[in-house]
């Protein structure tokens, strides 16, 4: 009896410590009022132009197009989660290390981001948090839409690991919606992922976004708090959002890596002016009008940064490029990068981001996967190359 009255006692004693350093704490931290996921965006600024991808961008799988003239530019207010859902993974399943969405600041924080334990690049695998219509939004007055940001990570955020983020470009005039597939699919690998509501072309709408995130990252309360880490950040976009991703890559130091899908900057600022810290890589459809900027881009004798340029060849589409007077090739189109041949740019952030280092042998040297190894799912190979690894 006298065991069991002395645990007792010094159990309340226990409780009555922790009850005065909890109080202790919230004297000193108390949490800030939670800002609107909208803080921190303007109003984007025109483009910075370079591109010769003008009036209409191919964006769909099949051919489907969306006007590059956006029209109105006055915010619409459709409220801040819009549409959310929780996608289920595709294939396979999620890493065991994944928790709730709620952050601990106590946590031990291990070195290296969070990525899915499967590797497969062709696949999804964690179930993702997915909110379309995120404030602020731009009215599309040639389409009579809203075009609003969407955000994207896995439902079971890490408690031990931050999560890189992955911010996405939509191509000219196109809704963000429109890459659902691409931007699941880097959730699902562990990435955050905000889709920007359009692409000017300038790079200032990313670092924008970066900076929205990076105030989430520190809200106390909010579902992100503490879960990212801002200097593993990289851009990925298709067609104009290729050349925002481009721009960003070059004018904000938290943005190491860009991956521009079907596009590429015919005049400078292009790859010529990514810093030697930091890499690029840009894949072309072999029929694609964006072909020649992508080439161009690349084959620019002054590119000092690291980075590779790859094709999607043997394609079955319509669309066609001229590579002479003579001559044109037919195959894979402007909308190839983004769907079809998605994996790449999965495979592309998990090696830059994510450290797996042995991705690297994917993409550079004589023979590999992105090199001259089949596209998987889909017809035909990839043709790629690289310089300054």
């Amino acid at each position: 009896m006298k065991s069991k009255s002395l645990k007792v006692f010094v159990k309340g004693l226990i409780v009555v410590g922790v009850a005065f350093a909890m109080a202790a704490c919230d004297d000193v931290t108390k949490p800030d009022a939670i800002e609107s996921a909208a803080d921190g965006l303007v109003q984007e600024e025109d483009g910075e132009g370079g591109q010769v991808q003008k009036d209409q961008e191919k964006t769909g799988k099949n051919g489907k197009q969306g006007e590059t003239d956006i029209g109105s530019s006055d915010s619409q207010n459709t409220g801040l989660g819009g549409s959310s859902s929780s996608e289920a993974p595709e294939q396979g399943g999620s890493s065991s290390d994944g928790a709730g969405v709620e952050s601990s600041s106590s946590e031990a924080v291990e070195e290296g981001i969070f990525l899915a334990n499967d590797t497969e690049e062709e696949k999804n695998f964690m179930e993702v948090s997915y909110t379309e219509n995120v404030e602020p939004c731009v009215y599309d007055r040639d389409n009579n839409r809203n075009l609003c940001q969407i955000l994207a990570y896995p439902k079971r955020l890490s408690d031990t690991k931050k999560h890189g983020v992955v911010v996405w470009g939509p191509g000219g005039g196109t809704d963000p919606k429109d890459y659902g597939g691409i931007i699941k699919r880097l959730a699902s690998h562990g990435f955050v992922v905000v889709a920007l509501r359009q692409s000017p072309g300038g790079g200032a709408l990313v670092t924008e976004v970066l900076d929205w995130l990076d105030k989430k990252n520190k809200t106390q309360g909010d579902p992100l708090y503490g879960k990212l880490d801002m200097t593993k950040v990289g851009c990925s976009g298709h067609s104009m959002g290729g050349l925002e991703s481009e721009r960003a890559v070059i004018k904000d130091n938290r943005v190491i890596t860009a991956f521009l899908n079907n596009s590429g900057a015919w005049d400078d600022p292009g790859a010529n002016q990514v810093p030697t810290n930091k890499s690029i890589a840009i894949l072309y459809g072999e029929g694609g009008m964006e072909r020649g900027n992508a080439e161009n881009d690349y084959n620019r004798s002054d590119v000092r940064a690291p980075a590779c340029l790859i094709e999607m060849t043997g394609g079955t589409g319509t669309e066609c490029y001229r590579i002479s007077p003579w001559q044109e090739e037919c195959g894979w189109g402007h909308g190839s990068g983004s769907w079809a041949g998605m994996a790449a740019t999965i495979s592309w952030m998990r090696w830059h981001l994510g450290g797996e280092d042995w991705r690297k042998d994917d993409f550079v040297g004589s023979s590999g996967k992105y090199i001259n190894g089949p596209i998987i799912g889909a017809e035909g190979h990839w043709k790629g190359t690289c310089k300054n690894f």
